[in-house]
């Protein structure tokens, strides 16, 4: 696949899925950068907003397996990851797999989870695979976390560590509709039997990987480089920030921007689209000082200072 394939099947993805979720365009184009740049897209917002219609659309247009994990308090790795269940017959013990073993898998409500389970994710996010009494299991191919939390609801949570977070390509919400879009969606429901929408298949067997790999043939020049690093740098040295963006979140920056870079039919990265996904990609790494936090300071608000002060290089 060719960056302008690239580019054609990513309209016809959104087209699919914007059928079925009212949405900014610009929020679905976000999940599917965490697809086509090989990350997890972590979700927040209230409730009733659409979240895990958004996670089960793209799941079908992808033509992928889907799994929905409801995390709760109780909930044990075990219950995530799978376990070893006797065999009778055979008096053998056989994995019995758990719900991660899906293509796309929609973490609902993260932060109900305890850090114990919290953390059986992270093996999974980012090695794609788990391993269970010291035995791995490889995670289907390709491998999506969509994960939800609940910013108003904050009893009886558990808040996600720096570690997990930094586990997610990018961070996003859906937000309210606008009113036109909310008379669309009950508009919508008249016209259907079924509560909720669905949407159909676009991609074939096989095409996710393929579309994935098309953002590694997207060239980004030297000095685009250094704007990136230089980025990612600028977030370790404010003054109300504790710890900035990681060597970690540098690379998912730059391979962020190459992503969407071939969504768009381009085999070359500009600085617009860094700016583009330094939002999503930059701000839930941050780690604030406690000062900052007690002003309010918004993370959305110290990226678009760092992008100010870094000087744009031109690129040809």
């Amino acid at each position: 696949m060719n960056v302008r394939e690239a580019s054609e099947q990513s309209d016809a993805i959104l087209d699919s899925i914007a059928e079925a979720v009212i949405a900014d365009r610009e929020f679905l184009e976000t999940v599917l950068l965490g697809v086509v740049g090989r990350g997890h897209v972590l979700l927040e917002d209230v409730p009733g907003t659409g979240k895990t219609l958004t996670a089960n659309s793209f799941a079908t247009a992808l033509g992928l397996s889907f799994s929905r994990i409801q995390f709760t308090p109780d909930l044990l790795p075990a219950d995530v990851t799978g376990t070893h269940v006797f065999n009778e017959q055979d008096g053998s013990f056989e994995f019995n797999e758990g719900p991660i073993f899906a293509n796309v898998v929609l973490a609902d409500e993260i932060n109900r989870a305890p850090p114990k389970t919290q953390a059986a994710l992270l093996e999974a996010m980012e090695e794609g695979q788990v391993t269970v009494d010291g035995e791995t299991h490889q995670l289907p191919s390709p491998f999506f976390v969509i994960a939800t939390q609940n910013p108003v609801d904050q009893e009886g949570t558990f808040p996600l560590p720096e570690a997990q977070i930094d586990r997610f390509l990018v961070k996003s919400s859906i937000g309210y509709p606008e009113v036109e879009g909310e008379e669309e969606l009950l508009q919508r429901r008249l016209g259907r039997v079924d509560r909720s929408p669905s949407v159909t298949s676009v991609l074939e067997d096989g095409a996710v990987e393929a579309l994935r790999e098309v953002p590694e043939s997207v060239d980004v020049d030297d000095d685009l480089v250094s704007y990136v690093a230089e980025l990612a740098r600028r977030t370790r040295t404010k003054r109300r920030v504790d710890v900035g963006v990681s060597p970690r979140g540098t690379q998912r920056l730059l391979e962020a921007a190459r992503a969407r870079a071939a969504m768009v039919g381009r085999d070359y990265v500009t600085p617009d689209d860094v700016k583009r996904v330094a939002q999503p990609v930059m701000a839930h790494r941050l780690v604030l000082t406690p000062d900052a936090k007690v002003d309010g300071v918004s993370k959305a608000v110290l990226v678009d200072e760092v992008l100010d002060a870094v000087p744009v290089p031109t690129v040809e």
